[in-house]
């Protein structure tokens, strides 16, 4: 008896072993799964609460067996009706050969999400290499910013299998993953084509909905949860123009471009003397912020010429104030009082036009303006001669010609300063930051 037991001992001890051994291996070849821990649920699994569908197409979209599906020849943008700016998303979907879908970001509730936000290609990438779209893009297919950044091919599971995608989103950078490998990991700073920035002026907005791009094929959804990330500083990746304290790197205005070109350089630098001395008596430095005080057209100049740049900038007016930002030294983004009454000159449009716009657009597109005495924010993206404004977080124009005021026979000028518009009112200016789009690499 002793015998046997000691022989059924090591028995038992080798099938634990064993046993440890497999479960090992097998817990080796599980893809980790995700920690869910400060995430919440967008879809509950029975309905579309919490989601807004716009631009409905056939059936659009529906809910069965835990599953959130977009219909066959149907679709449309199902988007959140809260919006967010900076998240980790998390979800499944399943693909038919051929499926073609997007998730939209940061996009507003009307109008393009691929352009005005960002759309997430979700695309089957075996009709996409048989050519059912034609010749793709590289950035078009399954995981890419559409028509911005491409994204790696070769992820995705076959047609008919779950797949998992995680979307980061966080400031400026925009990372997906898809099945455990990551596919796109995209820095928005560093797109300075200027041509795929002015057709995705998304690309600088800073908050909006997220949701799925229907295109009529048919495509399922589960397991659809976000968690919300910590804000990001208003001025990564910028530089500061105005250091709060005095008028360094500006400098006064002197006459009309054709006119300073005529000078000579000592009439040029003593023309220069006069007008920093104006300058300097008109504008003054309150409370940390820039303040027009005089009674001219006297506008106050950077000191450094730009090309294309992203402008971020604070103001605020009085009744009836008239001011504006010239970009190249080129007039202007408009900035006026939409509110008091009679409202003068067509002020009633809003702020954040091209005013001296003829051919080209010269209105916003709404009135985005805070009240008389609020301070408001510009986010100016300017790319060629093409112009995006935001105001308050809102787009106010889009991909907008600016044109040559000064020649208007003649392209806009390639390059020139930031100029702030003096016009007999009282403004007050802060928080004054470039980014600087450097050319793209060839």
């Amino acid at each position: 008896m002793k015998n046997c037991s000691a022989q059924f001992r090591s028995h038992l001890f080798g099938v634990i072993i064993s046993l440890a051994a497999a479960t090992v291996l097998i817990s080796g070849c599980k893809t980790r799964p995700w920690s869910d821990r400060g995430f919440k649920p967008l879809f509950d699994g029975q309905t579309l609460t919490g989601w807004k569908l716009v631009n409905q197409k056939g059936d659009g979209y529906g809910v069965t067996n835990g599953v959130l599906f977009c219909t066959k020849d149907g679709g449309g943008n199902l988007l959140t009706e809260q919006e967010y700016e900076n998240f980790i998303l998390r979800f499944e979907f399943k693909l038919e050969d051929g499926s073609n879908n997007g998730l939209g970001i940061r996009a507003p509730l009307e109008g393009d999400a691929a352009y005005l936000g960002m759309e997430i290609q979700i695309l089957e990438e075996g009709a996409a290499e048989k050519g059912k779209w034609g010749k793709l893009k590289p950035e078009q297919f399954h995981g890419s910013i559409y028509g911005v950044a491409a994204a790696q091919k070769g992820a995705l599971n076959a047609p008919g299998e779950w797949n998992t995608q995680e979307v980061i989103a966080n400031g400026r950078q925009i990372k997906v993953i898809v099945n455990g490998i990551t596919v796109l990991d995209a820095n928005l700073n560093e797109i300075n084509d200027p041509t795929k920035i002015a057709k995705h002026p998304g690309l600088f907005r800073e908050r909006g909905h997220l949701g799925f791009l229907g295109h009529g094929d048919y495509i399922e959804f589960r397991n659809i949860r976000i968690k919300e990330l910590s804000r990001t500083p208003a001025y990564e990746g910028f530089t500061s123009i105005f250091n709060g304290d005095d008028l360094g790197g500006w400098k006064g205005l002197v006459g009309k471009p054709k006119e300073r070109a005529a000078m000579s350089p000592a009439a040029l630098a003593e023309a220069q003397i006069k007008a920093d001395e104006l300058a300097q008596t008109s504008w003054k430095v309150e409370s940390g912020a820039l303040v027009y005080r005089g009674t001219n057209y006297d506008n106050l100049v950077s000191a450094k010429d730009y090309v294309n740049f992203e402008l971020l900038a604070d103001w605020k007016i009085e009744p009836y104030a008239d001011s504006g930002f010239y970009l190249r030294g080129t007039p202007q983004v408009q900035i006026w009082d939409p509110f008091t009454q009679p409202t003068k000159a067509g002020s009633e449009v809003g702020s954040g036009g091209l005013y001296n716009n003829k051919t080209n657009s010269s209105k916003p597109l709404l009135v985005a303006d805070k009240p008389i005495g609020e301070w408001n924010r510009f986010r100016i993206i300017m790319a060629g001669d093409k112009v995006h404004v935001f105001l308050n977080g809102q787009l106010v124009a889009d991909d907008v010609t600016l044109e040559n005021y000064w020649q208007r026979e003649l392209p806009l000028l390639p390059f020139g300063p930031i100029e702030l518009q003096a016009h007999k009112s009282v403004v007050w200016f802060k928080n004054l930051y470039v980014r600087e789009l450097h050319a793209p690499t060839q």
